[in-house]
């Protein structure tokens, strides 16, 4: 029997080799296929980001000579990465966070749209 996973929707970035190393690849990979699959995940893989809205959380994924963070959001029915980027200050970065706002309404916007159309 197989899990049903929700689908990844990806706004902005990407996880590859380089610049993340092969090992935070992978551990990115396992903990996004976790998500999918349901799991919930808390510290010190994930934290809340309620800054940015409901639902919404940051992977850190520790590699060789940085840490790295992916903004998500948990929707019903998909896993929506919002942004990707190396964290290089203690606090997340105002543009970064005011980007993933506008990328998730915009995205909200869109979907509403289409399911406006669908029952038409």
């Amino acid at each position: 029997m197989s899990i049903a996973r929700k689908p990844l929707v990806w706004l902005h970035g990407e996880i590859k080799t380089p610049p993340f190393s092969k090992e935070a690849r992978v551990e990115a990979g396992t903990l996004l296929r976790r998500l999918q699959e349901g799991e919930s995940l808390g510290m010190p893989h994930s934290r809340p980001m309620p800054g940015i809205g409901a639902r919404c959380h940051e992977l850190r994924v520790r590699d060789e000579d940085r840490s790295w963070r992916i903004i998500y959001r948990v929707d019903p029915d998909a896993i929506v990465i919002a942004e990707v980027f190396p964290k290089t200050t203690r606090q997340t970065p105002k543009p970064v966070i005011a980007t993933c706002k506008r990328r998730l309404r915009k995205y909200d916007e869109v979907a509403k749209a289409a399911k406006r159309k669908e029952k038409q």
